[in-house]
């Protein structure tokens, strides 16, 4: 049996510094909904503005937050309905945070720590997590340390970094939890199941609450011999990861990994879809950069008979779930670069709506505010916002993705090279003028502004290409002039 909450569609990547391109950690994640829109929000909170008792979406629990919390940005929804959901960020301590991966469970782990009905969800976690740590291992000890005290109604995966480290955290029925801190030479893709694999309670890069072992051991939650496997022992593994899960982690790995080598030996990359035992931690077979995270993270099996777009049969074509379709919400990779000025270390890609047809812009982190094609993202549509534009787009490629996909790869990769090249002008303006303080804010604001600017009129331009070179391919035409 698979227990999933409500949100449960993202996908996560992450790349450890020896594994990366440029040196960065990189974490990575769609934030996914439902199939109707869910408009989301780029933001900055100043520490004035953050609360000082928090009231969680559901049960309305109070929390009493510390003091002197950190500035820290974030990705909310427009729609408060159900909670902030503040899903990605980076604080002034150049610490970042990725909450949450929707992960599984079973029953037998939920028989012995059920749920808890009024408590913390991924609603709640960014807003009373991130501005409140200065290091990715602090980030795993406050979570642990609430989720202990509070519990929690649902599965989650969420990740803490810096310029340093990954950690990897997940959640075991209402008040277990374990973290791992993924190597630096690995990389990990992370879909909506319980992901971690081996685990090793006297490894010194793994944390866990304190009684997790003896839980595991009381209830007798291991199924395996030899090992301790936290998928096996405290996840699922049904026909809805064959369909869901599996597939998205293969997908990723199949285009990644060195498949002649194996963290786990025992869990080498096996070429097939289903395949619930494909490793957590792997090895790339070349350095990764964000343009490959975006690829695949915009990916709907091309190359395969289960791409939606493509030539495969109607079942082969609906078989799996795609990492890149119309319930992207927004897409970010968190990038903390080394040997950079520290206001400048913090990088937070954001690509709105649907990924494939999206584009991400690297947005600094130092900043008093954010563009309010961002920010303001209203409600109802409106296409003067990054996110409504994105998804007029989406609709209309969707009907004849072959034509209108095209148009899409050829924008993105100029615009991708375009926000790149004013990016690195910022960086050498920034450290010739050996920017601080508020002076350092301001041109780093003005900087996301241009940026966002230009790739707004890049997309207004390309939604307009859309409709024009769309109308000649119209069902209803008649080619005889009047």
């Amino acid at each position: 049996m698979n227990i999933m909450s409500e949100f449960s569609s993202c996908t996560t990547i992450l790349v450890g510094k020896y594994a990366s391109l440029d040196g960065s950690t990189l974490v990575a994640r769609n934030e996914d909904g439902h199939d109707e829109p869910e408009p989301q929000q780029f933001v900055v909170v100043q520490p004035e503005n953050q609360p000082k008792v928090y009231y969680t979406f559901k049960g309305n629990v109070e929390i009493p937050l510390p003091p002197n919390p950190l500035r820290y940005t974030a990705t909310p929804n427009a729609i408060l309905e159900h909670g902030i959901f503040g899903a990605s960020g980076i604080n002034s301590a150049n610490v970042a945070m990725s909450a949450t991966e929707t992960i599984t469970s079973n029953p037998r782990v939920l028989g012995a720590d059920p749920y808890v009905e009024a408590s913390l969800g991924e609603a709640d976690l960014l807003t009373i997590v991130l501005p409140y740590i200065k290091t990715p291992r602090e980030g795993v000890l406050r979570m642990g340390q609430l989720l202990e005290q509070y519990g929690t109604f649902e599965p989650n995966g969420m990740v803490f970094s810096n310029a340093d480290e990954i950690w990897y955290m997940e959640t075991y029925g209402g008040h277990h939890w374990a973290a791992i801190r993924i190597p630096d030479d690995c990389y990990v893709v992370a879909p909506n199941r319980l992901n971690i694999d081996v685990f090793d309670f006297d490894n010194p890069d793994v944390l866990y609450c304190k009684d997790l072992p003896d839980f595991i051991e009381r209830n007798h939650l291991n199924p395996d011999f030899d090992e301790l496997n936290l998928r096996h022992t405290l996840g699922s593994s049904d026909y809805k990861d064959v369909q869901y899960n599996n597939p998205r982690a293969w997908y990723v790995q199949k285009y990644f990994s060195d498949t002649t080598r194996s963290y786990h030996e025992k869990y080498p990359f096996v070429d097939d879809p289903d395949c619930p035992d494909l490793p957590f931690i792997c090895y790339p077979k070349q350095k990764i950069s964000i343009e490959d995270i975006k690829w695949a993270l915009s990916s709907h099996y091309e190359g395969t008979p289960y791409d939606p777009y493509g030539n495969g049969s109607e079942a082969d074509r609906k078989k799996y779930r795609a990492i890149g379709l119309n319930r992207n919400m927004e897409v970010h990779v968190l990038q903390m670069r080394p040997n950079v000025p520290a206001d400048i270390v913090g990088i937070q890609w954001v690509g709105m709506a649907s990924n494939p047809y999206n584009c991400m812009v690297p947005f600094y982190t130092a900043i008093s505010d954010t563009p309010a094609s961002y920010r303001d993202t209203p409600i109802k549509y409106d296409p003067n916002y990054m996110y409504w534009l994105i998804q007029t787009m989406a609709v209309i490629g969707d009907r004849n993705y072959t034509f209108f996909g095209t148009q899409h790869y050829d924008f993105e990769k100029k615009m991708s090279a375009t926000l790149r090249h004013m990016q690195q002008q910022y960086d050498k303006e920034f450290i010739q003028k050996n920017l601080s303080g508020m002076d350092a804010v301001e041109f780093l604001t003005k900087a996301n502004q241009e940026m966002a600017d230009a790739l707004f009129a890049a997309a207004k331009a390309l939604l307009g290409d859309f409709v024009c070179t769309g109308s000649h391919k119209m069902t209803l035409r008649f080619n005889l002039a009047d």
